[in-house]
């Protein structure tokens, strides 16, 4: 119910009746306690108007629209800034990869910790400077660091990149057991360093546990190459076909996810077709 207003002409005052019968401010004069929130709301968003030196109509906003100002000072000037600043940070990381990893460099130079090294290692891996990468990670899997599961996967993506396929065994083996490295793309690289290594037989008995339906588009790609160089073409077939079938049915997320080797699958279905033609 609204607030009644009578007016008194001779005395030209607003007399206010009823106000208790109005929920909001039944709320604020028979709990006083609950009075101090927006109180609280407006100080808080006044100081930080203040400090971070924003317009001065936000602090008019924030004071004469004490819960709507503060709320709208809140989501708009410190959660979604925050946000921006997060992304605008992504976006020059990318932009600009080498400032990045000048900063995380300073970083491991004044304080020489495992989670600065590895941060810089994974910066260099992004940014191809995979010879560096291996030299911080190798130094980072000692001590307590030894059975570190991340360590041991960007490792064997390291290992990989370079043609170290026989350093990549016995750090496999540290984290087969996790049922991470299952669904994992080290998986994938393990399994492609079976074959580099001259194991076939174990490297197929690995592709053949990703060899599962609308799932591990990378490993079966990489089966399909298995089984074209062992000359096993009809098989490698299937398994692209398959593979394109299912790319058809698959949402939109996880087309986009897999679109790459959806893609890689259908052109050498494509070489498969011209080959075999009459």
């Amino acid at each position: 119910m609204a607030i009644v207003k009578n007016y008194d002409v001779i005395g030209k005052n607003y007399i206010f009746e009823d106000y208790l019968k109005t929920p909001v401010l039944h709320m604020f004069f028979e709990n006083s306690y609950y009075y101090y929130i927006p109180i609280g709301l407006q100080a808080i968003c006044v100081i930080h108007c203040m400090r971070k030196g924003n317009q001065n109509k936000w602090i008019w906003i924030i004071v004469f629209l004490p819960v709507i100002g503060s709320l709208a000072y809140i989501f708009s000037e410190i959660i979604t800034r925050r946000g921006i600043d997060n992304v605008t940070s992504g976006v020059g990381s990318v932009l600009n990869p080498g400032g990045s990893v000048r900063k995380l460099e300073e970083q491991l130079r004044f304080s020489d910790t495992f989670h600065n090294r590895i941060a810089l290692a994974d910066a260099y891996l992004a940014t191809g400077q995979t010879d560096d990468a291996i030299n911080l990670y190798e130094q980072s899997l000692t001590g307590v660091f030894t059975e570190n599961e991340h360590v041991i996967k960007q490792l064997i993506v390291a290992y990989s990149n370079v043609g170290r396929y026989a350093d990549i065994l016995p750090l496999a083996k540290k984290i087969y057991a996790s049922p991470q490295f299952a669904k994992s793309r080290v998986h994938v690289l393990y399994a492609m360093a079976l074959e580099q290594t001259g194991k076939n037989e174990l490297a197929e008995k690995e592709y053949k546990t990703m060899n599962g339906r609308f799932a591990y588009f990378e490993a079966r790609y990489q089966y399909s190459l298995f089984l074209l160089r062992a000359g096993r073409d009809d098989e490698a077939k299937q398994v692209l076909d398959s593979m394109v079938y299912e790319g058809g049915h698959l949402s939109s997320r996880e087309r986009r996810a897999n679109n790459v080797w959806i893609g890689k699958a259908r052109d050498e279905v494509r070489k498969l077709n011209t080959v075999n033609k009459p």
